[in-house]
């Protein structure tokens, strides 16, 4: 983008006003872009403990544990190796629960 040297530049006064006013534009536009929520249609996909979901399907991708990773012997979650505090008779901890 070129830049003209010769235009008058701007006071401190008034670059203040116009990034106050572009503020003011801004906050009107995310006020003006807010997306309603039908409260119907929220509670709908709300699923409530216990509710029958055998006829669901799962859709995540289980993958097996990997060589540098292990399973914590206290919360049972797998962790990168770089998370094991320590290991004793086989039992891996990680820093979370150590």
């Amino acid at each position: 983008m070129a830049t003209d040297y010769d235009a008058p530049r701007k006071t401190d006064d008034e670059l203040a006003e116009d990034s106050l006013e572009e503020l003011k534009a801004q906050r009107a536009n995310k006020a003006a872009s807010s997306v309603d929520v039908d409260e119907v249609e929220l509670a709908e996909n709300l699923e409530l403990p216990g509710a029958d979901l055998s006829d669901e399907v799962l859709t995540t991708r289980v993958v097996p544990r990997q060589a540098d990773e292990f399973t914590c012997s206290t919360c049972f979650l797998v962790h990168h190796r770089s998370q094991l505090a320590k290991e004793k008779d086989g039992l891996f901890v990680c820093v979370d629960c150590a």
